[in-house]
């Protein structure tokens, strides 16, 4: 070592002496130091000392807020709506210097600064606040506090869900100044419809008109949300929009760039990346971007001086958020309406039941085109039966007939041709063995079942059914329907040996095709778009998706037909479709007369003569028996509650491939379903929220689910 960097003798002993006086002043000094991340001795803030937190436990029986003190140091920053950490989960014996320890570090919402607290025992303080940006708004509280409830659910699992992960280096950016209102739109296709250039200006004057819209067939869907988001844009209000998958937000945030220009609109989905995607919705809080599109998290966009929210094809599975409290898109944008008193639109090419009693009941009106235009956009449906397949046994054996080796032949001419084949998984129960009509229990109208060849018995309340004969033919004889369609790529290939097949489905989804003749094998949901449209479309193996043993199978059936069908040309332009399914059907005879919205209203008056949703409200509770038992005998339900049930679910095998919403491997649970009349779905979800945390709170048990709503009851 040099002389340079030798320590004195005696400077070395001076240096002790000052260490040894620093330590014994820290000793005998009236106020300790603040501890880190428990502020232990550390000054309260003057004024509002006390911050009320949301943590991120989504346990029920702790759905509600806690008080935390707020040290000074954290009193500019600890604002409502910031991201904090608290310590939480100590005793109350757990005091020292008037300031509550322990416990591990969580994360959370401040909500609200206040003067005083309600819990009168020492309070813990805020460990830290995470960032000084104002995440949680009122309005974004307010609502997912009403989803909360709507969903027997709790607070932080909402907001986990309505509030992205933080992105530290997009929180450091600063987001664009916001862009003056554009001029109102003209009205463009959106005068194909009766009432549509009427919506768009009462939008454009900053009214809230509240609307079901029954889109026709074509590419212009997409371009005539975007004239409806720049209606309400030029009356200097925002818009929310709600798509279901990431290929209908592509072409919507391309309709709207071309309509608006850049720089008015963020796109909100998973593709974009989790950091890309927080700085979008934090532009989007921010205010410097009035319009938002997304896919089902988008319905929670804090967009400001909100407008207008719309939700395309509702009827897709991907507006059911898989995640507690699993709200629907359609339901919370019907929330945020009411709230905001703001505008609505529910737009399909199809028509749910739920769509069709938001128009009966008069709280939305319908647009629609008149028959004229319908003619015009739509293609020609032509069907396959049991009675032309009967005809033709080379054709019934390959699953194709004649008519509709024809069609393909004869679209192969000008352009591609569309085959949907339903997916795996679309196994049918029982049905009528002459003239195939669901077996349908007496005394719910749930789908009956004979499980390992034992006795017939409903799936939904358990009943047996052994003097069962059909309503519509008087049969007694049974039947179960499973069509495989493993080789029909393999089959057309075959028989087209010139032409390309290109397949589309879970594994590999096209998003577009070319226009040139070509074999477009496709699962529903995944058919992709043709440039100039398809030349013709087969629709195959309809009795494997009408014969679902579910509430919804001929409601979901005509859907996917009918968004398969508005991606072929107009019939003006020979635009051709063959559904092989029975012609006599309901669905079937909906879509090709194309009216999907006079199906939805003979679906919901059955279910009003059934009591089934929409028209009441139910929840479905499942897990072992002795489980769900226990659970209904504890539950305070509504005097008019009715269960059916419970039955059996099925049982995964252990090591098989597994489904969101699925049973525990190699286990046998059952399900109840609780339903009440309208108007007491509220008192539902309430009686059920209560038993689910009081059995929380003693230590759970077995595990029982709960869901309000659910999309599939069958």
């Amino acid at each position: 070592m040099s002389s340079e960097n030798e320590t004195p003798e005696g400077a070395a002993g001076d240096s002790h002496e000052q260490l040894a006086l620093i330590r014994e002043s820290v000793r005998k000094a009236k106020v300790p130091r603040a501890k880190p991340r428990t502020w232990r001795g550390a000054t309260l803030a003057k004024e509002l000392p006390v911050a009320r937190v949301v943590v991120n436990k989504g346990v029920l029986h702790l759905d509600q807020f806690f008080d935390y003190a707020v040290p000074e140091e954290l009193d500019a920053v600890a604002q409502p709506g910031v991201r904090v950490r608290v310590r939480f989960g100590a005793g109350a014996h757990q005091v020292r210097d008037g300031r509550r320890e322990g416990g591990r570090l969580i994360d959370g919402f401040l909500v609200e600064r206040r003067a005083e607290s309600d819990y009168k025992g020492a309070l813990a303080a805020l460990a830290d606040v995470v960032s000084p940006e104002p995440v949680l708004s009122a309005e974004l509280l307010g609502l997912a506090r009403a989803v909360a409830d709507r969903y027997a659910g709790s607070l932080a699992d909402v907001l986990q869900l309505a509030i992205p992960p933080r992105s530290a280096r997009a929180e450091g950016k600063a987001s664009p100044e916001p862009l003056p209102p554009p001029a109102a739109p003209e009205a463009g296709t959106w005068a194909r419809y009766e009432r549509g250039p009427g919506f768009l200006d009462a939008l454009a004057r900053g009214g809230a008109p509240r609307a079901v819209w029954n889109a026709l067939p074509g590419p212009y869907w997409a371009e005539e949300l975007a004239r409806a988001v720049g209606a309400t844009l030029a009356s200097g209000r925002g818009a929310l929009v709600v798509v279901p998958d990431g290929r209908a937000a592509a072409r919507v945030d391309a309709a709207l760039a071309a309509l608006l220009g850049p720089g008015r609109h963020a796109l909100l989905t998973a593709e974009t990346g989790p950091e890309k995607r927080y700085a979008q919705w934090l532009a989007v809080r921010r205010g410097s971007v009035r319009a938002v599109v997304g896919t089902r998290a988008a319905m929670f966009a804090p967009v400001r001086d909100l407008g207008l929210v719309a939700i395309w094809d509702d009827g897709d599975g991907s507006h059911s958020e898989l995640h507690a409290p699993q709200p629907h898109a359609r339901d919370v944008l019907l929330l945020r309406a009411a709230h905001d008193k703001c505008a609505f639109l529910l737009g399909s090419t199809s028509c749910t039941v739920e769509a069709a009693q938001l128009v009966e009941s008069g709280w939305a009106s319908p647009i629609v085109a008149g028959r004229d235009q319908v003619r015009v956009a739509a293609p020609l449906v032509r069907t396959v039966g049991d009675e032309l397949l009967a005809r033709d046994e080379a054709a019934r054996a390959a699953r194709l007939p004649s008519l509709a080796w024809e069609t393909v032949r004869e679209g192969l001419k000008t352009g591609p041709v569309l085959v949907q084949v339903p997916r795996r998984g679309y196994v049918p129960r029982l049905a009528c063995e002459r003239c195939r009509t669901p077996a349908r229990c007496r005394h719910c109208a749930g789908p009956l079942e004979a499980p390992e060849q034992q006795e017939l018995r409903c799936g939904w309340c358990g009943l047996g059914a052994p003097d069962w004969h059909c309503v519509a033919c008087g049969a007694t004889r049974l039947r179960a329907q499973i069509v495989g369609a493993r080789r029909t790529a393999e089959e057309l290939g075959r028989a087209f040996p010139a032409v390309p097949v290109r397949t589309s489905g879970r594994d590999h989804v096209l998003d577009t095709v070319p226009g040139r003749p070509a074999l477009v094998v496709s699962t529903p949901g995944a058919e992709p778009v043709a440039e100039g449209g398809y030349a013709a479309a087969l629709l195959l193996d309809g009795w494997a998706m009408l014969g679902r043993p579910d509430l919804r199978a001929g409601e979901e059936a005509l859907r996917r037909w009918i968004d398969a069908a508005s991606l072929v040309r107009g019939q003006g332009e020979g635009g051709t479709v063959v559904v092989v399914a029975e012609p006599t059907l309901r669905p079937v005879q909906a879509l090709v007369r194309w009216d999907p919205v006079g199906h939805a209203q003979r679906e919901l008056a059955e279910r009003a003569e059934l009591g089934f949703p929409p028209v009441s409200r139910m929840a479905a509770v499942s897990g072992l028996p002795e489980a769900v038992a226990a659970f209904l005998a504890a539950a305070e339900l509504p005097g008019d509650a009715e269960v059916l049930g419970p039955v059996p679910l099925p049982v995964v095998r252990p090591g098989g491939p597994r489904r969101p919403g699925d049973t525990p491997p190699g286990e046998q649970w059952e399900r109840a379903l609780v339903r009440v009349p309208p108007g007491n779905g509220a008192a539902l979800a309430a009686a059920l929220k209560k038993a689910q945390a009081a059995r929380l709170a003693r230590g759970g048990g077995e595990p029982v689910r709960v869901r309000v709503d659910p999309p599939d009851i069958g």
